[in-house]
Formats: structure tokens, C-alpha cells, sequence
């Protein structure tokens, strides 16, 4: 007998006053509940946001992972993105689909997105937890990995594709992509944020250097603020161990 094809749910969709379709899975539960942000041109389909997902589920909180614009099963084109417009669908979602208190789960530029949510609604934030975060990115790493030629193509053209170990398609990064990260960058002042704060990274991350986490501790006004760094830890964190850690880091927040 031939084992039965499970078809994943079909996602809900909160539209937008654009028309944008923000594609998501919501879990009802307690509080506080919890809200997956995922990376750069990743989507709720990742192997961290379903594990958080089956954490919350298996303690009875309250979930919520959704795709930015341009990403997953969400509306509209990548290129048409930026921080700023995923940021604010992340407000957005927030404002909509979640009720009381929540913990923000950020990872890599969702680490990013997670801080720009977070100080725009403080009231609702009871804690943050980064997994390899990558705030201010645009400015900080990527100009640093360009040579002078692909800098030089993003002026001219708006954009430069660049291939990568994540996948058999390049990634497209944008002249609009850099200059809207310059309009929302967050490390370079105090964040008036007073929550609990855990971050973790790998001291092997090819592509967030581990120093960034220390940066996000200096710059973060809550004194409440601990790192674990992960000697042989890569990028995506997403091992058997990497995961129990990511559990056991989320359990003791709830």
C-alpha cells in the first residue's frame, strides 16, 4: 500500500490597504505568544520556524510565522522589497494577527526586522531572541563582500545577481535594498528597548560575523541581555543540536 501524500495547509492571507497579500500560519495558545521572522529571501517554510512552531504547540502558546513581501507565498516581487517594506509588514502583522504580549524570533535579517518591529511597538514586545542576527547588513557586511565591479554594476544597473551555497538561483540585491537599509539602520544609536534579550550565534558564520551579536548587546538599553556563541556554529544553525538549543532558549523565555 502506498503511504498517503500529506499536502501542507494552505496559508491564510491578511491583504494589505495596498493590495499586497501577506501570506501566514497562526496557532491560537496562551500568552505570551510568539512570532517567527525569517531571513533574507528565506520563508516560513524553514526548518527553525517549524520547530518554534512545534514548541509553542507542544507548550500551548500562541504562534504566528508569515512570508514578507516578495517572499514564500506572499505577494509580489523580491526586488520590490526592502527592509523597510518587510518591516512594515511585520508591524503589520503584529498590529493584526496577535493579541497581547509577544516574543519576536528573528532570524538572520529577520534578526534585523525583529529590532525594527520591536521599536515600533516596545508595548508589545515581552522579550527578543535572535538566532545569528543581521542588522544593518546592507551597510555593514555587504559592501565589505562586493568588489569595486559589483559595486559598480548595482549603481548602473539597480542590481547585480550573486550566486551562493543557499541555492541553485542567485540572489538578487538591489541599489534600492542599500539605500533603504540606510534609512533604517539600528546600530547605531541606543535602542530604547528594556525586554529580555537572547541571542545565538556561531563563532563559524560566513556571513554575520559573531561580533555583530556583541554589537547588539553594547547598543540595546535592557541591561536583561545574554549571548550564547556556538564554537562550530554556522550560519544557519539548524542541526539537531542547534535546534534543541534554539528550544531550550525559548522555553525558558515563556
Amino acid at each position: 500500500m502506498n503511504d498517503a501524500i500529506i499536502t501542507p495547509p494552505a496559508p491564510s492571507i491578511l491583504t494589505r490597504a495596498d493590495g499586497a497579500a501577506i501570506a501566514y500560519h497562526k496557532t491560537g495558545g496562551k500568552s505570551p505568544g510568539v512570532v517567527f521572522l525569517s531571513g533574507f529571501m528565506s520563508d516560513m517554510t524553514g526548518s527553525k520556524a517549524l520547530y518554534v512552531e512545534e514548541q509553542c504547540k507542544a507548550h500551548g502558546h500562541a504562534f504566528l510565522r508569515f512570508d514578507y513581501f516578495g517572499h514564500g507565498q506572499s505577494s509580489g516581487a523580491f526586488t520590490d522589497g526592502a527592509i523597510g517594506r518587510w518591516a512594515d509588514d511585520a508591524v503589520h502583522v503584529l498590529d493584526e494577527l496577535t493579541e497581547g504580549p509577544q516574543i519576536l524570533v528573528g532570524s538572520s535579517m529577520g534578526g534585523w526586522i525583529m529590532l525594527l518591529a520591536a521599536l515600533a511597538r516596545p508595548q508589545r514586545v515581552a522579550g527578543l531572541l535572535g538566532i545569528a542576527p543581521a542588522p544593518d547588513f546592507t551597510e555593514d557586511i555587504l559592501p565589505n563582500e562586493l568588489s569595486a565591479e559589483q559595486l559598480a554594476t548595482i549603481e548602473r544597473d539597480g542590481v547585480i545577481n550573486i550566486y551562493s551555497e543557499y541555492g541553485p538561483d542567485p540572489t538578487p540585491y538591489t541599489k534600492a535594498l542599500i539605500e533603504d537599509g540606510r534609512q533604517n539602520l539600528v546600530l547605531r544609536n541606543k535602542m530604547p528597548l528594556n525586554v529580555p534579550v537572547r541571542i545565538i550565534h556561531g563563532m563559524e558564520d560566513p556571513d554575520v560575523p559573531w561580533q555583530t551579536s556583541l554589537r547588539i548587546c553594547q547598543m540595546m538599553e535592557s541591561d536583561d541581555v545574554e549571548i550564547q556563541f556556538v564554537k562550530s556554529g554556522d550560519h544557519r544553525l539548524s542541526e539537531p543540536a542547534d535546534l534543541d538549543r534554539l528550544g531550550r532558549t525559548l522555553a525558558s523565555m515563556l
